[in-house]
């Protein structure tokens, strides 16, 4: 897109989409959201009213008594129409991506292919409600289950992945018979604007999907209305927990991810070379704006081979393209928001003042034609230690500290002490080694020569500890348990009673 679009954009006002409809919001208050890369205005979101959020509930409410009893195979028919339109107009959808969050070309490609996996995993929806059964518990009696929908639910999104995560909740929520809200991220709504565009082509009837902007403020009115049942949402750590107090303390379902602090640990073991593209990828992708970034790397073993890790380290981050995410060759666009790379810059000092050393210093990147944009390069730390913020907490951006521990055993006590339980990934081709790995750590979702231990649609979005709040993950046959309850029916029939003519 040319400057000149972007101006264009300039006094859009998103809509709500409630009811089967694209509807102007009546509230006067309003949030600019931005081109980081330029950081200038694309539109306002508008903070939509009380009376809108009880009108998109009432109407996720009345579609769900019909949607329920429409049978499974018909329920998935309009996602294979959206599927589809999501496929033939990826290019489009990641373009908003870019726009909007700023990331790289490619990553925006990833996030929504992503998206649409979630989609083609939905399809299995029917087939795992059928339940179990099991005939003659006793003599003439039967048992069987089947997994019923609960009503509305509502999804409250990160910034980081504006297409693809509300993917993870609502495809198996509404192919399962629930009807659906998603509140929209504030900082990045143009990705899911653009996406309920097709939504809207694929033939959901009125009220089962539904699209509501709004703050804080209308979260919270979505979580407490009485006629919602669940809610589902990624964010920080105080803000899972702070949705899943809240849900819980109201009775109802709750699944919250939140923030992380992944170690990458690498052995002597490992092909430093064949490791390092993803290595790179696992820290600074998305710049560094995930939970799956790697935050520490661990070397393990002698301090000859530290030195050389760190070597090839350093040498292969300063190759790394920071630019503008339109630009098929950057490796790494800016981040969200002029508030987070503020707060970036001041982590960064806050490691120095610990008595960290910035080895790399990625502070003060200008990138020609894009010199007011977010951007900050890649910046490691090293002498960082436990005990320390920027070792120990999640820094939401392309920083990360560099470590050597003398062997894995010390490198599992120190991953296992910290509270946050996200992800985990070890570099070594000695299965000895990954095995003992796999075997001593807590944490449920690992890697192995893998740093961005992404599932797949088919298996849950693991997190422990700090890292979820909740029993039930996103993504596939767990999250089809979450929006749904096993009724269970035990029957016996004693026979036809005798017919007066017989």
């Amino acid at each position: 897109m040319t400057r000149e679009k972007y101006f264009d954009l300039n006094m859009n006002v998103l809509k709500n989409y409630i009811n089967g409809k694209f509807v102007d919001s009546e509230s006067n208050r309003f949030i600019e959201f931005m081109n980081p890369a330029l950081d200038e205005p694309l539109g306002k979101v508008p903070m939509s009213t009380k009376e809108e959020v009880n009108s998109v509930v009432k109407a996720a409410k009345e579609a769900f008594h019909d949607w329920r009893r429409v049978p499974g195979i018909q329920r998935i028919q309009p996602f294979f129409k959206l599927l589809s339109l999501i496929k033939d107009n990826l290019d489009e959808i990641a373009e908003s991506v870019v726009l909007n969050h700023g990331k790289e070309w490619n990553a925006a490609v990833g996030e929504v292919i992503r998206a649409y996996q979630m989609i083609e995993a939905s399809f299995a929806v029917p087939e795992y409600q059928k339940g179990q059964y099991m005939p003659n518990i006793a003599t003439g009696i039967d048992e069987y289950s089947i997994l019923e929908p609960l009503g509305v639910f509502i999804m409250i999104p990160p910034f980081n992945f504006p297409a693809m995560i509300p993917f993870w909740f609502w495809p198996f929520a509404v192919a399962a018979g629930n009807t659906y809200i998603i509140k929209s991220n504030e900082q990045t709504p143009l990705a899911f604007q653009n996406i309920f565009k097709y939504i809207d082509k694929a033939g959901f009837p009125p009220g089962i999907i539904n699209f509501i902007h709004g703050d804080v403020e209308i979260a919270i009115q979505l979580i407490e209305h009485p006629d919602v049942v669940g809610v589902s949402s990624v964010g920080s750590t105080p803000v899972a927990q702070a949705i899943y107090k809240k849900t819980s303390s109201l009775c109802k379902r709750a699944q919250c991810h939140g923030g992380a602090n992944n170690f990458l640990v690498i052995t002597e073991k490992a092909n430093i070379e064949k490791i390092m593209p993803n290595i790179m990828n696992s820290v600074f992708g998305n710049s560094g704006q995930r939970c799956l970034s790697g935050a520490v790397l661990m070397a393990v073993g002698k301090e000859s081979f530290y030195d050389n890790f760190k070597e090839q380290l350093l040498k292969a981050t300063n190759e790394l393209k920071i630019g503008y995410g339109m630009d098929k060759e950057t490796f790494m666009g800016p981040v969200v928001s002029k508030k987070s790379l503020d707060k970036l810059h001041e982590q960064i000092q806050n490691g120095i003042d610990e008595g960290a050393e910035l080895i790399f210093d990625g502070r003060g990147v200008k990138v020609p034609e894009y010199e007011k944009g977010y951007f900050l390069g890649p910046c490691f730390f090293e002498k960082a230690k436990p005990g320390m913020k920027i070792y120990d907490e999640e820094v939401f951006g392309p920083v990360a500290c560099l470590d050597r521990v003398d062997t894995l055993k010390d490198a599992v006590n120190i991953i296992n002490q910290n509270p946050k339980g996200n992800a985990v990934t070890i570099y070594t081709e000695s299965g000895e080694e990954a095995r003992f790995f796999r075997d001593e750590i807590n944490n449920i979702q690992l890697g192995i020569n893998i740093g961005v231990v992404a599932p797949l649609a088919w298996f849950p979005f693991a997190g422990a500890k700090d890292s979820f709040f909740g029993t039930l993950h996103a993504q596939g046959y767990e999250s089809l348990k979450f929006f749904t309850q096993e009724r269970v029916i035990i029957e016996r029939f004693h026979g036809s009673t005798k017919i007066e003519w017989d």
